[in-house]
């Protein structure tokens, strides 16, 4: 078992631009798109097929979107991720390159090929290696049960972002890493290609398990108050102003050698001039793109992403506003339809996370 060098899932990196309900359609449009895996699987098992990010992915099976989030936070459900990129890096300078890409001491590591180059070129002992698994999510609160029935490894010693290499269901040289994008407690798995559909039947052959798409994804991680990269942050957003601060490492605070640095550092003591808050409101769901106001009228912001929370009965979004309208509680409009509606400022997750952690 080691620290997962990677919280993607955690904080929502590698996923791209989601759905109409954050103000992109998705296109049924299956030409040139790439498959993952266990495309033939979704079709038998009733996947509505969509374009996204270059892929074609289930947005929902038979069962409702709704349905299926609910399932997710009672039971467990498994995800296809394949589409998101895995890799290894190699060679003694490894923590150089992540650290020269990341603020973090252990943090996500995207593709910048560049960036080996660079350091290969300084005669750096560097390397990156793309790994063609596919990646099965499989989320909920029986999620390690429904797991451990296929595992001879303690499942309970395995605790949040860390993972380990193991035999599951059968196939062998998987990697088990406990961390999602739901909120609550789960696994991503990172399997053969080829074994890929043999695991996702095994597991679907529990009946706490079912299939869940990219519309369910999408309320779960709102819920849990996860970023979607391309809508929530950006390569222009500060971990600060994306109420992201605890990925920032103490050590890499104290010596400043992070990119960026010079900027989010004097951030972490001064009131930044946005942030991302959460809002909640009844009424017409507030969606990507909606204006937020003060109460006298003025646009001082923007939301980045929204939906009806089905847990809470309740609209639920995220978005940035000038520090003085950050403060939970805090009322504002938000303008939706043409129309203006209350809003107010909330603390998130929307609704309580239930990651594994050893005590």
């Amino acid at each position: 078992m080691r620290q997962a060098v990677s919280m993607v899932s955690l904080l929502g990196f590698r996923l791209q631009a989601l759905s109409s309900a954050l103000g992109r359609p998705l296109s049924c449009t299956q030409d040139v798109l790439r498959r993952t895996p266990l495309y033939d699987f979704h079709l038998a098992h009733g996947g509505k097929m969509v374009a996204f990010a270059g892929w074609s992915l289930p947005v929902q099976y038979r069962d409702s979107h709704v349905d299926s989030h609910l399932h997710t936070r009672r039971h467990c459900s498994l995800f296809d991720v394949s589409h998101m990129l895995q890799t290894k890096i190699l060679g003694r300078d490894r923590v150089m390159l992540m650290e020269s890409l990341v603020v973090g001491d252990i943090a996500e590591l995207r593709p910048n090929q560049e960036k080996v180059r660079e350091l290969q070129n300084q005669g750096r002992d560097v390397g990156l290696e793309v790994v063609h698994n596919a990646l099965l999510a499989l989320q909920g609160p029986t999620a390690a049960q429904v797991l451990q029935a296929g595992v001879a490894d303690d499942l309970r010693k395995l605790p949040f972002m860390t993972s380990a290499v193991m035999e599951v269901f059968g196939v062998s040289g998987c990697r088990v890493t406990r961390c999602g994008y739901t909120g609550e407690d789960g696994v991503e798995i990172s399997v053969p290609a080829v074994g890929a559909v043999h695991l996702a039947t095994a597991l679907l052959e529990n009946s706490e398990v079912k299939l869940a798409g990219l519309a369910a994804r999408d309320s779960l991680r709102l819920e849990a108050g996860l970023c979607l990269y391309g809508n929530d942050i950006d390569e222009h957003t500060t971990p600060v102003e994306g109420s992201l601060s605890w990925t920032l490492g103490k050590r890499r605070r104290a010596v400043m050698d992070f990119p960026g640095a010079k900027i989010i550092v004097p951030q972490l003591k001064d009131k930044v001039q946005r942030r991302r808050v959460g809002l909640m409101c009844e009424g017409a769901p507030m969606r990507a793109h909606s204006a937020i106001l003060n109460m006298e009228g003025t646009m001082i912001g923007m939301v980045t992403s929204g939906c009806p929370s089905p847990c809470l009965k309740k609209n639920v979004a995220m978005g940035y506003v000038p520090w003085e309208y950050s403060r939970p509680g805090t009322t504002l409009l938000v303008e939706v339809r043409r129309k203006q509606q209350m809003a107010v400022v909330s603390k998130m997750p929307f609704v309580p996370t239930h990651y594994y952690i050893l005590k």
